[in-house]
């Protein structure tokens, strides 16, 4: 039995406004058995409070202080290394807000440091903007790579995508904050208080959520109901160490 775990959202609990099966049972399991879990989202245009507030809509028994965003983990990283400095922010007012209170000056113009997360607003000069202060020596920051997520419609580009045509016109490369990487796990394994060895990361992205906790050596539940399909997740060389269909499967105390 895992001591606590943690959660994706998107395509894990949800797909756009519909909830996903077993999503609400698995979660009222570890409130009633007093299991710690966190949210892991790489979605950065929300805030904390925004993100539960959904999941509050849809139903489920959650408090804010489960949450723990991308947009998060980019601000505490700015904080520690960019404090002081001005930022360039493609991304929701939500994730600017987040960057200003980690003493950081978000400006429209001429900046030391580029942010990008997920704009439903982009546009060209947005992505213009960013990659000249990124070929002129600004540093590049992306909250997350995920190329699309899914919605009730079907799949939708993500922050990857707009990252991407920065990528390839200035040949630079971002440093990453959310999934799969390192600072995004480590931050939420902190404020968790357990050790890696004693959580399990659930998500439906081989990509991001899986290899989120193969790239830090913690076990993984893949659960069939988002971005890769089963049949996938058998090719790779790499498995999760469970799969499911969906997490009314997965019993929390065995």
């Amino acid at each position: 039995m895992y001591q606590g775990y943690l959660i994706d959202l998107d395509g894990t609990m949800y797909n756009g406004e519909t909830v996903i099966d077993g999503a609400k049972v698995f979660i009222d399991r570890l409130n009633e058995h007093n299991i710690p879990y966190l949210f892991l989202t790489n979605n950065a245009t929300k805030s904390q409070e925004e993100a539960t507030e959904k999941l509050l809509k849809m139903g489920f028994d959650v408090s804010k202080e489960r949450m723990y965003t991308s947009s998060m983990a980019t601000a505490e990283y700015l904080k520690t290394h960019h404090s002081g400095e001005s930022a360039y922010v493609v991304g929701t007012d939500s994730l600017k807000t987040l960057i200003e209170k980690a003493g950081l000056h978000v400006t429209e113009g001429r900046a030391e440091v580029v942010v990008m997360g997920l704009d439903t607003d982009v546009t060209y000069n947005k992505l213009k903007e960013a990659s000249l202060l990124v070929a002129g020596g600004a540093s590049f920051i992306a909250t997350n790579l995920d190329k699309k997520f899914p919605t009730e419609y079907g799949f939708v580009p993500g922050n990857g995508s707009l990252v991407q045509v920065v990528m390839e016109t200035t040949n630079k490369k971002p440093v990453i904050i959310g999934k799969p990487e390192h600072h995004i796990l480590e931050a939420a394994l902190k404020r968790m208080k357990l050790d890696k060895e004693n959580v399990a990361m659930i998500g439906d992205n081989y990509d991001t959520d899986i290899m989120t906790g193969i790239n830090g050596g913690i076990d993984t539940i893949h659960v069939n109901t988002g971005v890769t399909p089963l049949e996938d997740i058998l090719k790779k060389d790499v498995k999760p160490n469970h799969a499911v269909n969906n997490l009314a499967e997965w019993s929390v105390l065995s």
